[in-house]
């Protein structure tokens, strides 16, 4: 059986790609573009450095487009980054029958509810993985034993998660995404440990 994981090249992607490949799984890791900026090349890296396939899912524009309304018009990421995360989900679900990603447990963004999972898996007769019996402490510990991972202020060129795309376009717009997301950190897995 063959999975999509969509993938940013981030431990926690990384690692439920890794579990579903050692239950026996024929993973693909996969990474949403919407033609603004090459923001899956770290992503890229990261699944070569594990020995995964790589793909890249071109998305439309329009969708980072009303993403970018919506942070705007909430001053936060939260709601535009969900509607991102399903609908990227909902195209993988038109073409796979396993769709996983990492998303854990205390995540708040992006994150699909109980109810839309029900609603992705009855519409489009797929099964959803995610690591939502896993929280973000147990994630840490697995990976840090699992994976070689940088750590790093987030920036356009070591993260492939919506936000590069999203942060590309609202300053594209005019507006200063640096008022929006506040600096964090980003994580990106670089191979496995010796």
């Amino acid at each position: 059986m063959k999975a999509a994981v969509l993938y940013s090249g981030g431990k926690d992607s990384s690692f439920v790609a890794v579990m579903l490949q050692r239950l026996g799984l024929e993973v693909e890791l996969v990474t949403a573009n919407f033609g603004v900026y090459d923001s899956y090349v770290p992503a890229s890296k990261s699944a070569e450095s594990l020995g995964f396939n790589h793909s890249v899912l071109e998305m439309d524009t329009g969708i980072l487009k009303k993403a970018c309304e919506m942070i705007l018009e909430d001053g936060f990421p939260n709601d535009g980054i969900k509607y991102i995360h399903k609908m990227t989900v909902e195209r993988l679900a038109e073409t796979h029958d396993i769709i996983a990603d990492g998303t854990r447990r205390d995540d708040r963004t992006p994150k699909l509810n109980v109810n839309q999972i029900r609603s992705l898996e009855d519409r489009f007769g797929v099964q959803y993985i995610n690591l939502d019996s896993f929280g973000h402490k147990s994630v840490k510990m697995i990976t840090e034993n699992l994976f070689e991972i940088s750590k790093e202020r987030s920036n356009k060129d070591n993260s492939s998660d919506f936000e590069v795309e999203i942060r590309t376009m609202i300053d594209g717009m005019g507006h200063n995404s640096l008022e929006i997301f506040p600096e964090h950190y980003q994580t990106r897995v670089i191979g496995y440990k010796q």
